[in-house]
């Protein structure tokens, strides 16, 4: 066995996030290749729990580290436990969810391995023997390829949802080993966290969002949105337009400058189709879009296009879907 391709369990709230389980599959499928293992290391407080279910995902072994200083993520305290952990056993490549704190953590951890990094992949696999990533580049018009034949370990970060969840294994378990870390001093203090409590699915793990731009004409009208989501059990995003307007709080924004999603399903309402909103969310699969300006930039790249006032075509798709789906 070589040294193993390792998946960083990022957490939230209890529940191990779903890019963690699509970078397991991705890994599986080179340490099969590469007769190594895969190993997943999962960092917190109390979160030993939460290690039986990566097994099932295509974990060989978890790396559980634990300290009461690492109940909440600082930069600190997390870069040295896991660029610790590296440095001790050298993995080939390790693995991170392209979030906020996967490209925080990514970036510091690389720095302390002497490694490079390559963001935002969204295709990991073997070529000629050697780990190929890629990543769109020029807001998805274009993809590169990096290979890093010396470079140890490879280092990336994953965009949510591009990659298949694999099927779980049942009754697989991973050997769980338990380390001792020592956080040292971390500089970053966590007074307070401020968690937003919402039935809806979190905005870069939905599988359906529904989102709206400056076309939405106010905060309030964020509401029509909000029921069609509700129906579809969407997510709701916003374009930097609305959220420069006010209409929305940054949290919602989707763009270069936000978040990169990648669902299943994305309906557009009231979005121009700026270069800058394309790049956070041109890999959605199907795209929908509605606006009354049929020479709107966003329907170059819509799968399926609603030239209408929005304010008529939303509530429309509400009526129906709700037919469609039993839940008048």
């Amino acid at each position: 066995m070589g040294k193993g391709i390792w998946v960083y369990a990022e957490h939230k709230n209890g529940k191990v996030k779903k890019v963690t389980y699509e970078m397991l599959g991705a890994a599986r499928q080179l340490a099969d290749q590469l007769a190594e293992e895969v190993a997943a290391v999962i960092i917190g407080k109390e979160v030993g729990e939460l290690a039986s279910a990566l097994g099932e995902y295509g974990a060989d072994k978890v790396y559980v580290l634990e300290n009461d200083a690492l109940a909440e993520y600082t930069t600190d305290g997390y870069t040295r436990a896991l660029a610790g952990l590296a440095l001790e056993h050298r993995p080939t490549a390790i693995f991170l969810g392209c979030t906020v704190q996967g490209r925080d953590l990514a970036a510091q951890v690389a720095q302390r391995l002497q490694t490079g990094l390559c963001t935002d992949c969204t295709k990991v696999e073997l070529q000629d023997g050697q780990i190929t990533l890629t990543r769109p580049v020029y807001a998805g018009k274009a993809f590169v390829q990096a290979i890093s034949p010396e470079a140890r370990p490879v280092m990336a970060t994953i965009r949510p949802n591009v990659l298949p969840v694999p099927e779980p294994r049942a009754g697989c378990a991973a050997e769980v080993v338990r380390v001792d870390v020592e956080p040292g001093d971390i500089r970053q203090i966590i007074k307070e966290v401020v968690r937003q409590v919402s039935s809806r699915p979190e905005l870069t793990e939905a599988d359906i969002i529904v989102s709206g731009g400056r076309g939405m004409k106010s905060a309030e009208n964020f509401r029509i949105l909000e029921e069609l989501a509700d129906v579809l059990g969407a997510a709701v995003g916003a374009s930097r337009a609305a959220v420069d307007a006010g209409y929305a709080p940054h949290s919602m924004q989707v763009g270069q400058t936000g978040k990169t999603v990648s669902p299943q399903l994305y309906i557009a309402c009231g979005i121009s189709g700026a270069i800058q909103h394309l790049a956070g969310m041109g890999s959605s699969k199907v795209i929908v879009a509605i606006n009354k300006d049929p020479e709107a930039n966003i329907f170059k790249v819509a799968d399926y296009g609603i030239v209408g006032d929005l304010f008529e075509v939303v509530p429309l798709l509400t009526r129906e879907f709700r037919k469609l789906l039993g839940k008048e």
